[in-house]
Protein backbone atom coordinates (compact mmCIF):
# COMPACT_ATOMS: atom_id res chain seq x y z
CA UNK A 1 0.00 0.00 0.00
CA UNK A 2 1.69 3.35 -0.92
CA UNK A 3 2.13 5.87 1.64
CA UNK A 4 -0.27 8.11 -0.88
CA UNK A 5 -3.09 5.59 -0.18
CA UNK A 6 -2.59 5.58 3.81
CA UNK A 7 -2.87 9.91 3.62
CA UNK A 8 -6.22 9.10 1.75
CA UNK A 9 -7.74 6.71 4.07
CA UNK A 10 -6.20 8.54 7.28
CA UNK A 11 -7.98 11.53 5.38
CA UNK A 12 -11.42 9.77 4.89
CA UNK A 13 -11.35 8.30 8.35
CA UNK A 14 -10.83 12.11 10.20
CA UNK A 15 -14.01 12.86 7.92
CA UNK A 16 -15.93 10.55 9.58
CA UNK A 17 -15.51 11.40 13.60
CA UNK A 18 -18.48 9.17 14.76
CA UNK A 19 -18.52 6.80 12.28
CA UNK A 20 -16.49 5.06 10.12
CA UNK A 21 -17.62 4.11 6.71
CA UNK A 22 -17.69 0.42 5.58
CA UNK A 23 -15.61 1.01 2.82
CA UNK A 24 -13.32 3.11 5.76
CA UNK A 25 -13.41 -0.68 7.92
CA UNK A 26 -12.56 -2.61 4.63
CA UNK A 27 -9.50 -0.76 3.95
CA UNK A 28 -8.03 -0.95 7.20
CA UNK A 29 -9.48 -4.57 7.78
CA UNK A 30 -7.49 -5.23 4.28
CA UNK A 31 -4.05 -4.25 6.10
CA UNK A 32 -4.65 -6.30 8.96
CA UNK A 33 -5.16 -9.28 6.94
CA UNK A 34 -2.14 -8.80 4.91
CA UNK A 35 0.09 -8.57 7.95
CA UNK A 36 0.06 -4.73 7.57
CA UNK A 37 -0.64 -3.94 11.11
CA UNK A 38 1.39 -0.49 11.85
CA UNK A 39 -0.20 0.13 8.40
CA UNK A 40 -3.65 -0.41 10.07
CA UNK A 41 -2.26 1.69 13.20
CA UNK A 42 -1.95 4.93 11.30
CA UNK A 43 -4.73 4.70 9.38
CA UNK A 44 -7.18 4.03 12.29
CA UNK A 45 -5.54 5.21 14.68
CA UNK A 46 -7.10 9.22 15.10
CA UNK A 47 -10.76 7.53 14.88
CA UNK A 48 -13.76 7.51 17.45
CA UNK A 49 -15.32 4.61 15.53
CA UNK A 50 -15.30 1.62 18.19
CA UNK A 51 -14.97 -1.04 15.45
CA UNK A 52 -11.96 0.77 14.02
CA UNK A 53 -10.35 1.66 17.60
CA UNK A 54 -10.92 -2.29 18.57
CA UNK A 55 -8.83 -2.77 15.59
CA UNK A 56 -6.03 -0.62 16.55
CA UNK A 57 -5.80 -2.70 19.60
CA UNK A 58 -6.06 -5.99 17.82
CA UNK A 59 -3.17 -4.97 15.13
CA UNK A 60 -0.73 -3.54 18.17
CA UNK A 61 -1.40 -7.06 19.79
CA UNK A 62 -0.05 -8.66 16.75
CA UNK A 63 3.13 -5.96 16.89
CA UNK A 64 3.62 -7.31 20.51
CA UNK A 65 3.13 -3.78 21.47
CA UNK A 66 0.67 -5.48 24.83
CA UNK A 67 0.68 -1.26 26.71
CA UNK A 68 -0.20 0.16 23.46
CA UNK A 69 -2.95 -1.96 23.00
CA UNK A 70 -4.24 -1.87 26.27
CA UNK A 71 -4.34 1.58 25.93
CA UNK A 72 -6.34 1.66 22.83
CA UNK A 73 -8.52 -0.81 24.58
CA UNK A 74 -8.45 1.20 28.01
CA UNK A 75 -10.47 3.83 25.45
CA UNK A 76 -13.69 1.57 24.71
CA UNK A 77 -13.71 0.40 28.18
CA UNK A 78 -13.90 4.20 28.94
CA UNK A 79 -16.87 4.31 26.76
CA UNK A 80 -20.51 4.82 28.99
CA UNK A 81 -21.77 2.38 31.34
CA UNK A 82 -24.09 0.15 29.37
CA UNK A 83 -22.06 0.86 25.81
CA UNK A 84 -21.28 -2.63 24.67
CA UNK A 85 -18.06 -1.48 23.50
CA UNK A 86 -17.27 -0.47 27.26
CA UNK A 87 -17.56 -4.26 27.95
CA UNK A 88 -15.94 -4.84 24.90
CA UNK A 89 -12.79 -2.85 26.24
CA UNK A 90 -12.80 -4.13 29.72
CA UNK A 91 -12.85 -7.92 28.47
CA UNK A 92 -9.28 -6.80 26.10
CA UNK A 93 -7.89 -5.23 29.17
CA UNK A 94 -8.84 -8.32 31.08
CA UNK A 95 -7.47 -10.59 28.59
CA UNK A 96 -3.97 -8.15 28.49
CA UNK A 97 -4.01 -8.26 32.53
CA UNK A 98 -4.02 -12.45 32.30
CA UNK A 99 -7.76 -12.23 34.06
CA UNK A 100 -9.82 -14.92 31.86
CA UNK A 101 -12.38 -14.76 33.92
CA UNK A 102 -12.86 -11.43 34.15
CA UNK A 103 -12.46 -11.05 30.37
CA UNK A 104 -15.19 -13.95 30.00
CA UNK A 105 -17.86 -12.31 32.27
CA UNK A 106 -17.14 -8.23 31.08
CA UNK A 107 -17.71 -10.10 27.00
CA UNK A 108 -20.98 -12.00 27.99
CA UNK A 109 -21.92 -8.34 29.60
CA UNK A 110 -20.79 -7.26 25.72
CA UNK A 111 -22.69 -9.79 24.28
CA UNK A 112 -25.83 -9.45 26.38
CA UNK A 113 -26.10 -5.26 25.67
CA UNK A 114 -25.27 -5.65 21.99
CA UNK A 115 -25.67 -8.87 20.32
CA UNK A 116 -25.93 -7.75 16.76
CA UNK A 117 -22.09 -6.46 17.50
CA UNK A 118 -19.68 -9.00 15.15
CA UNK A 119 -16.85 -7.89 18.04
CA UNK A 120 -19.19 -8.53 20.89
CA UNK A 121 -19.10 -12.05 20.08
CA UNK A 122 -15.43 -12.10 18.83
CA UNK A 123 -14.33 -10.95 22.21
CA UNK A 124 -16.14 -13.79 23.99
CA UNK A 125 -14.33 -16.20 21.66
CA UNK A 126 -11.04 -15.00 22.68
CA UNK A 127 -12.36 -15.47 26.65
CA UNK A 128 -13.54 -18.74 25.93
CA UNK A 129 -10.20 -19.46 24.40
CA UNK A 130 -7.98 -17.83 27.40
CA UNK A 131 -10.20 -20.38 29.52
CA UNK A 132 -9.56 -23.62 26.90
CA UNK A 133 -13.60 -23.58 26.55
CA UNK A 134 -12.73 -23.88 22.70
CA UNK A 135 -16.58 -25.42 22.55
CA UNK A 136 -18.07 -22.21 23.13
CA UNK A 137 -14.91 -19.97 21.85
CA UNK A 138 -15.82 -21.87 18.17
CA UNK A 139 -19.55 -20.69 18.56
CA UNK A 140 -19.22 -17.42 19.40
CA UNK A 141 -16.26 -17.03 16.92
CA UNK A 142 -19.22 -18.18 14.49
CA UNK A 143 -21.82 -15.84 15.83
CA UNK A 144 -19.40 -13.18 14.49
CA UNK A 145 -18.93 -14.63 11.46
CA UNK A 146 -22.58 -14.91 11.11
CA UNK A 147 -22.94 -11.38 11.79
CA UNK A 148 -20.16 -9.95 9.71
CA UNK A 149 -19.35 -12.52 6.83
CA UNK A 150 -16.61 -10.70 5.41
CA UNK A 151 -14.51 -10.80 8.86
CA UNK A 152 -11.24 -12.86 7.67
CA UNK A 153 -9.66 -12.46 10.91
CA UNK A 154 -12.76 -13.70 12.70
CA UNK A 155 -12.84 -16.62 9.94
CA UNK A 156 -9.45 -17.40 11.17
CA UNK A 157 -10.49 -17.32 15.28
CA UNK A 158 -13.43 -19.54 14.03
CA UNK A 159 -11.16 -22.36 12.31
CA UNK A 160 -8.48 -22.35 15.24
CA UNK A 161 -11.36 -22.73 18.01
CA UNK A 162 -13.02 -25.44 15.78
CA UNK A 163 -9.51 -27.12 15.24
CA UNK A 164 -9.54 -27.08 19.15
CA UNK A 165 -12.85 -28.52 19.55
CA UNK A 166 -12.64 -31.60 16.97
CA UNK A 167 -14.88 -30.13 14.02
CA UNK A 168 -12.59 -30.55 11.26
CA UNK A 169 -15.75 -29.79 9.00
CA UNK A 170 -16.75 -26.29 10.39
CA UNK A 171 -12.47 -26.12 10.63
CA UNK A 172 -12.27 -26.36 6.83
CA UNK A 173 -15.35 -24.33 6.24
CA UNK A 174 -14.05 -21.48 8.28
CA UNK A 175 -10.71 -21.77 7.37
CA UNK A 176 -11.36 -21.85 3.24
CA UNK A 177 -13.48 -18.42 3.68
CA UNK A 178 -10.42 -17.18 5.49
CA UNK A 179 -7.94 -17.61 2.49
CA UNK A 180 -11.11 -16.28 0.04
CA UNK A 181 -11.02 -13.83 2.15
CA UNK A 182 -7.24 -12.61 3.11
CA UNK A 183 -5.20 -14.34 0.09
CA UNK A 184 -2.26 -12.47 1.27
CA UNK A 185 -2.60 -13.62 5.00
CA UNK A 186 0.55 -14.10 6.74
CA UNK A 187 -1.02 -17.28 8.30
CA UNK A 188 -1.90 -18.01 5.06
CA UNK A 189 0.82 -21.18 4.65
CA UNK A 190 -0.28 -22.45 8.50
CA UNK A 191 -4.07 -22.44 7.39
CA UNK A 192 -3.33 -24.36 4.12
CA UNK A 193 -1.58 -27.23 6.20
CA UNK A 194 -3.89 -27.19 8.37
CA UNK A 195 -6.28 -27.67 5.65
CA UNK A 196 -4.27 -30.60 4.08
CA UNK A 197 -3.98 -32.84 6.99
CA UNK A 198 -7.67 -33.00 6.71
CA UNK A 199 -7.17 -33.93 3.58
CA UNK A 200 -9.03 -30.61 1.68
Amino acid sequence: MTRQTIVLAVALIAALPSAASAQALNEVRAMFDAGQYQQAIDVAAASQDPRLMFLVGQSQQKLRHPDQAKASYEKLAARPDGDPWDAIGKSAVALLSSNAAGAAQDADQAVARGGSIAEAHFQRGLAMSAQQNFAEAAASFQKATELDPNWANAHFNAGLAFSKARRPDLTAEHFQAFLKLAPQAPERGEVQSILRTLGR
